[in-house]
């Protein structure tokens, strides 16, 4: 799929704060100029973009970045968005890259990735950023659906969500109500995209990611952004909003 066949919707909730970056990129590889020389004449990032046919055989993708500072991009919305995190997130992009490539280097490539390479893997594709009143965070937490939406459905107007992982994105330009994603608490509320970078590469440890502090979030469930949701039988779906597991007794 073209970036720039006009099925993108940048004034969607989850897509408005990428606007700025991502429809110029857009427009231009419409025009036929290509993803990759539209990439790199309006980047602003740490790295070049380059084609996938660039990575050595054999070469892990993140210890490829990491060395030779050049990322291979496919045609394709996924590496689109991934692109456009790599303008908007500079020091957090290359703070993941960094974990990854020092865990490639203690451990080789494994079937499994470690935790905190897996955890770092989850943040990349798939984050989001939530700062939120303690008690709207909670509930969250907790999995506590009816009241997370219901009676603290207020409290959404003091929080802000964004979403980082360009998997989730790629999703979400054709929305569907049980896309998922993991959230990431952050601490203070941020003014720019400046702000949230920098606090979120010093917040990236890997200890704290080993610990995968994710919560899960259907994200068409927050108020605002899907109409559907309006209507409380909306949450009323356990294969989307599922309860918390809880654990089994001991014996």
């Amino acid at each position: 799929m073209a970036v720039g066949d006009g099925l993108i919707d940048w004034a969607a909730p989850w897509l408005e704060p990428w606007r700025d970056l991502g429809e110029p990129v857009a427009g231009e590889e419409a025009t036929g100029a290509g993803l990759l020389p539209a990439l790199n004449r309006l980047a602003r990032a740490p790295v070049h973009f380059v084609a996938q046919s660039d990575l050595p055989k054999g070469t892990a993708y993140e210890q490829f970045i990491f060395e030779a500072g050049q990322v291979p991009t496919r045609e394709n919305l996924h590496d689109f968005f991934n692109a456009l995190c790599w303008m908007r997130f500079p020091r957090t992009k290359k703070r993941l890259n960094e974990l990854q490539a020092a865990e490639i280097a203690a451990a080789g490539i494994q079937a499994v990735r470690g935790p905190v390479r897996d955890a770092c893997t989850v943040f990349d594709e798939n984050a989001a950023l939530l700062h939120a009143p303690d008690r709207l965070w909670d509930a969250l937490a907790r999995r506590e659906w009816a009241r997370l939406f219901g009676e603290l459905r207020p409290l959404w107007r003091q929080a802000q969500l964004l979403v980082f992982g360009h998997a989730a994105l790629e999703k979400l330009v054709s929305p569907y109500k049980s896309i998922t994603v993991h959230v990431w608490r952050v601490d203070a509320p941020w003014v720019d995209p400046r702000t949230l970078d920098a606090w979120l590469a010093d917040d990236l440890k890997p200890a704290k990611l080993a610990a995968k502090p994710f919560v899960p979030l259907p994200v068409l469930g927050v108020p605002g952004w899907w109409p559907a949701n309006e209507d409380p039988g909306f949450y009323a779906d356990p294969q989307v909003f599922r309860p918390q597991r809880r654990e089994a007794p001991a014996q």
